[in-house]
């Protein structure tokens, strides 16, 4: 039987094999991810953190925690008077900032829907808005965030920008400029966020944006288009700022109406969304018309132009020394300025100046006024004063010295804004005919100073600073005539002569001398009378004779060494002329030397601003005015007593102040009139107050044709009495009305009344000249 084999146990299956290779190349690929992600993660770290660093200097700097907490963008400095008026601004971009409790909270509403509706959810980068942008998703947000506009907009990080953060080899308008610049703006955000709280970054993204139309910041922007201050802006006013910012030019509500009010509305329409309005009043306010109040704020607008202007150049040289920046530093510049007696000034200068206007233009009708010494028309008169303008250089440069093409541009005709008396109008003129126009106006300076103290109280420069730049109290220098005779009388009383000091009105001969024939002065009426006359009846009469004697007694040089004591720097000729005014000198000069004798003969040196503070209020400069004793109280008295003696001995050249204007108060006086009739000049002073004003043409041959109305006492003399009705009529100057206080001891004789003798002329010739004729002109013009 056989025998039977064992069963053999059934084989094991064998395990299924992967396709071959498979095992290895998963995991290295999975691992070939994890490399890419973790070199990607590393080089992003190093990249960050070169430009962090600004590695090998390819990327430009970054800001130091310092510059990060006190973050710098341009302000405006802000000029007040005395009395907390704000004048005007100095500023290259007008921002004024302004406290978050200013912002409404709808203006707040309308910027976040818009800009940023995850504003206080992200932490200076907003991921989920950077990849709604990249992929196109969306309108609202955007990928910058409010942080890193922020960033965007102080620390200029954009290419092109004058910053220390462009300033890498790497930067650039290209893509990788791009990168690097968005690196920056997305690091400074974070770092923005975790130095302010989001009111902070809130507060500074709406005070530096530009809004357009030279409107910096949101306090400027809704003055500029609502004229309003920020926390009185409506919702649709909100939005309608709010949407300009995204493309100022684009969306301004005055360029482009439409646009800018479909703009508003869908910033409305987000706040709608994003449930800060409610439909209603998404309905109500969409509907309302954009109704602007629209004024581009300017340096020139405002108060006192001349006076800001001056006080611009005053402060510069202080600025460089102290590394501030007048125009960006946001300062506060508080002037000795009144404001109360500015506008007072401004408007009696505009009423004066009106009315003498007339009454020149109705004499010169026709005619050209420009003639010389013996009234003969000045040929080429225009041609050469066209020749010293700037227009003619910038010609001459852009034509290279082609003298047809530059007169072409000369005598094309253009529709320009010009000045008038009856309003700015628009007229058809060529450059040429520009110059002909202004060249018939007459000008005028005014300045008022507290001698006490040598504050200046008003400025005005000339008619209108819009249209005549040039400041005729301090740029401007003229010959003053007789108001320069009070420093010879000085010089006379200082020396030893008294005010009642009789000398016969005759003749005075200065003899020949350095190829000078004799002179021999004669007064305004052209002849002498022979009489005595002290010297207080002599200044008050401005007699030329007089001073003549007094001038040779004392010697030129003398006379320009009170003239230097009393505060005159311009050039002065000592010459045998010196008496009369014969060298140029401005008002602002005079002014300071008048103070002189109000002050008891300490001169003081008018000053314009009493203090500068920076942006969060730290004083950083007071200003005292320089003073020195340059004669006895004594004599500064007498000074005053005799130029007082203008006003009220009878024959004295400004007794109309008293006998026309009503004036009961102490005042003293003096008029001054050049040859031709070419400068009229008068200067006023009471016990705490010293105005100097001079009237006449651009140019020394145009003027009146004869001292009816081209005199001291009649060009310029009303525009003082103006001013003054209006300073004493308002309660609230207070200003001393006299007398002029006395020294204590006071030995100099002053009533003259026993040396006078028989007056069979009491009024002088200058004063009947005063009165004028009509021409032709209205009887109430006069």
């Amino acid at each position: 039987m056989p025998t039977s084999s064992p069963a053999r146990p059934a084989p094991r299956p064998k395990p299924r094999q992967p396709a071959a290779g498979r095992p290895g190349r998963f995991h290295a690929f999975t691992r070939t991810l994890w490399v890419l992600f973790g070199g990607g993660l590393l080089g992003l770290v190093l990249y960050v953190a070169a430009v962090n660093y600004n590695f090998m200097g390819w990327f430009g700097r970054m800001p130091n925690l310092r510059t990060l907490e006190n973050p710098k963008s341009e302000l405006a400095s802000e000029v007040y008077s005395a009395d907390g008026v704000l004048l005007g601004k100095y500023f290259r971009e007008n921002r004024t900032p302004a406290d978050y409790q200013d912002l409404p909270q709808n203006l707040v509403d309308a910027l976040v829907a818009t800009e940023d509706v995850r504003f206080e959810q992200h932490s200076g980068i907003d991921f989920k808005s950077i990849m709604r942008a990249v992929a196109g998703l969306g309108r609202s947000g955007g990928g910058s965030t409010l942080s890193q506009q922020v960033a965007k907009v102080l620390f200029k990080t954009r290419p092109g920008e004058a910053s220390n953060l462009n300033d890498g080899t790497l930067n650039g308008e290209g893509k990788l400029g791009l990168l690097i610049t968005k690196t920056k703006e997305w690091l400074l955000a974070i770092r923005l966020e975790r130095n302010y709280t989001k009111r902070e970054i809130l507060r500074m993204y709406l005070n530096t944006v530009d809004y357009g139309s030279n409107a910096f910041g949101i306090n400027t922007a809704a003055k500029t288009f609502f004229n309003k201050k920020p926390k009185d802006l409506t919702t649709p006013e909100a939005a309608t700022l709010v949407g300009i910012v995204n493309a100022p030019s684009r969306f301004s509500p005055a360029s482009h109406p439409a646009r800018s009010r479909r703009r508003r509305n869908w910033v409305l329409q987000q706040m709608n969304k994003y449930g800060y309005i409610s439909a209603g009043e998404l309905a109500q306010d969409t509907a309302k018309a954009i109704v602007l109040h629209y004024s581009v704020e300017s340096p020139t607008q405002g108060l006192a132009p001349y006076f800001r202007t001056e006080v611009a150049k005053y402060l510069q040289a202080w600025a460089k020394e102290t590394d501030h920046d007048l125009y960006a530093d946001g300062l506060k510049i508080y002037t000795t300025l009144d404001s109360r007696m500015q506008g007072y000034a401004e408007k009696a200068v505009a009423e004066h100046l009106a009315l003498q206007q007339k009454w020149f233009s109705a004499q010169w009708k026709g005619q050209q006024p420009w003639r010389d010494e013996n009234g003969r028309i000045i040929p080429n008169f225009l041609a050469t004063s066209m020749r010293r303008t700037q227009r003619y250089k910038s010609l001459m440069t852009r034509y290279e010295g082609n003298k047809d093409s530059v007169n072409y541009y000369l005598r094309h005709k253009y529709r320009m804004p010009v000045f008038s008396w009856q309003g700015e109008k628009e007229m058809l003129m060529s450059p040429m005919d520009s110059l002909d126009y202004y060249k018939r106006y007459l000008r005028a300076g005014f300045m008022a100073v507290n001698p006490l103290n040598g504050q200046v109280k008003a400025w005005v420069g000339g008619p209108n600073y819009k249209f005549f730049k040039f400041d005729h109290v301090r740029q401007g220098k003229r010959q003053p005539g007789s108001t320069f005779k009070p420093i010879v009388y000085t010089a006379a009383i200082a020396e030893g002569y008294s005010p009642c000091f009789p000398r016969p009105d005759v003749a005075t001969t200065f003899p020949g001398a350095a190829g000078r024939p004799p002179y021999t002065p004669r007064n305004f009426e052209g002849s002498f009378s022979g009489r005595s006359f002290t010297l207080r009846q002599a200044l008050a009469r401005s007699m030329n004779s007089i001073t003549a004697w007094l001038v040779m007694q004392l010697t030129p040089e003398k006379v320009v060494d009170y003239a230097k004591l009393l505060g005159i720097t311009s050039p002065i000729d000592a010459v045998p002329a010196v008496g009369f005014g014969a060298s140029d000198c401005s008002i602002f000069e005079l002014c300071g030397a008048y103070g002189t004798f109000v002050n008891k003969g300490v001169w003081t040196s008018p000053i314009m601003v009493k203090e500068v503070r920076d942006k969060n209020d730290n004083l950083l400069r007071e200003f005292i005015p320089r003073t020195r004793n340059v004669l006895t109280e004594e004599t500064a008295y007498v000074m005053t007593n005799m130029l007082e003696a203008s006003t009220t001995e009878q024959g004295g050249t400004s007794t109309i102040l008293h006998t026309g204007f009503k004036f009961n108060t102490n005042i003293g006086a003096k008029t001054g009139t050049t040859s031709n009739y070419s400068d009229a000049w008068f200067m006023g002073i009471t016990p705490d107050l010293v105005c100097g004003m001079w009237v006449g043409g651009e140019d020394r041959s145009i003027h009146f044709r004869n001292g009816a109305y081209g005199q001291g006492a009649r060009l310029a003399l009303p525009l003082y009495g103006i001013f003054m009705k209006k300073v004493y009529a308002d309660k609230s100057i207070d200003i001393n009305k006299g007398p002029f206080p006395a020294p204590s001891h006071l030995t100099t004789e002053l009533d003259c009344s026993r040396y006078y003798g028989a007056q069979r002329d009491t009024i002088p010739y200058e004063q009947k000249m005063a009165q004028p004729t009509t021409n032709g002109l209205n009887k109430e013009d006069i």
